[in-house]
């Protein structure tokens, strides 16, 4: 085997890995009702399995991350892996609600460092010039996650029972661990984290985690109760819903792999690009959400554009890391995170007092002040350059401007 083939099928197994972590974090979700009356809890108990793997995973991605950065890449992810398949086992065969508890944040102390190092380890494999296709190729089993790996999973779940969802997971994580083990070529930490950024910039990347928490903030608050949103606002029949989020998923996945060509060009274009595309989707949805045949479309945009800035982002954030990448991922991931539990705990507080049909708006608010703030921090930077204050920075690139173009 080629060491370009052999670079392909390994990149092709760490696209799986996230498609399979993307799928268990919010597997619970589809199997509230099964998993509530099983163990006895209620759906809100339930419904902290989520929750709480959320909050581990911003308490130890960061520190986890810096505790392994010295450790060899293929038996670090392959680790990774392996506890992850453990834990995902010991919640299928759970007794109790603790137990299963208790192995979800085992799973989820795993998250923090998968994420950390994938990104940094994949683009390692490639040369320097196609970093911005190789992460859009690896995201592809991220955005597959909520449009494949979801669904198949409640439906297992409502066939064979909860457990089998889980059983399902733990398999494909065991067969993906293999095949890393087999086809990850060997890399040192220096070799996917051990450098900074192409052109690193502390403010920038402070500045982008900040936007990144007002995006996935807006955008998981709407999309968390989206479905209430399509039944209460558009009007669809709930036999339709499945078909729908179908729709938004899949052209999250076209995007994802779309953006891939020209990302590498236009790296912090294609992020404001992606920003307004998915502002004009939320403020459509609030304003023509009551019109079926334009909230299709509206709800198409969303869901690629998305897909699509996550992407984006993360490939953004290795460019300006102000220290290794594999610390950079981390932060991301953090941030993410924190956006995932504020929105879908501000939309729950919108949804109870003004009702579903402004937290659209809310999304569409925060993803508008994202954009404002990367293109405010660029545009000023570009300003104090031009009248000769803004130092020394050979690298540094206007809103928009191709990279490797200063």
């Amino acid at each position: 085997m080629t060491h370009q083939r052999r670079a392909v099928y390994a990149l092709a197994a760490l696209s799986a890995a996230t498609f399979c972590y993307v799928t268990t974090e919010v597997l619970p979700i589809g199997l509230l009702t099964l998993i509530a009356p099983d163990l006895g809890r209620s759906r809100s108990e339930a419904g902290l399995l989520v929750t709480g793997y959320a909050v581990v995973v911003m308490i130890v991605a960061l520190p986890l991350t810096r505790v392994t950065r010295r450790l060899p890449r293929r038996p670090l992810l392959a680790g990774t892996l392996g506890v992850f398949v453990a834990a995902t086992t010991v919640s299928a065969f759970a007794t109790s609600y603790e137990m299963l508890l208790a192995a979800r944040l085992v799973s989820a102390t795993t998250n923090g460092v998968f994420w950390a190092v994938v990104f940094p380890v994949a683009i390692s494999m490639f040369p320097a010039n196609i970093r911005g296709r190789i992460v859009a190729r690896l995201s592809i089993g991220n955005a597959l996650g909520p449009v494949l790996g979801v669904p198949l999973s409640t439906w297992l779940g409502g066939q064979a029972g909860w457990r089998a969802a889980f059983v399902a997971m733990a398999v494909l994580g065991f067969v993906i661990c293999v095949a890393v083990v087999l086809l990850l070529p060997s890399v040192t930490p220096q070799q996917s984290a051990g450098d900074i950024g192409s052109m690193p910039d502390r403010h920038r990347f402070v500045v982008l985690l900040v936007a990144t928490v007002l995006a996935v903030t807006g955008a998981m608050g709407a999309f968390t109760y989206m479905t209430v949103f399509l039944l209460d606002v558009s009007g669809f029949a709930a036999a339709s819903l499945g078909m729908l989020l179908f729709v938004q998923g899949s052209f999250g996945v076209v995007g994802t792999w779309a953006v891939g060509r020209i990302l590498d060009r236009f790296p912090l274009g294609v992020v404001l690009g992606l920003l307004g595309l998915i502002t004009v989707a939320m403020l459509g949805l609030y304003g023509l959400g009551a019109n079926k045949a334009l909230t299709i479309p509206l709800l198409a945009v969303a869901g690629m554009s998305f897909s699509s800035l996550i992407a984006g982002i993360q490939h953004r954030i290795m460019q300006v890391a102000p220290s290794t990448t594999d610390m950079a991922s981390a932060s991301l991931s953090v941030a993410f995170n924190v956006g995932l539990a504020a929105g879908s705990l501000i939309g729950a507080g919108l949804l109870a007092t003004a009702g579903v049909r402004v937290i659209p708006l809310f999304g569409g608010l925060l993803t508008v002040g994202a954009f404002a703030l990367l293109a405010c921090h660029e545009l000023s930077r570009r300003r104090r350059r031009e009248h000769g204050t803004a130092g020394h920075d050979p690298q540094r690139q206007p809103v928009g401007q191709p990279a490797g173009r200063a």
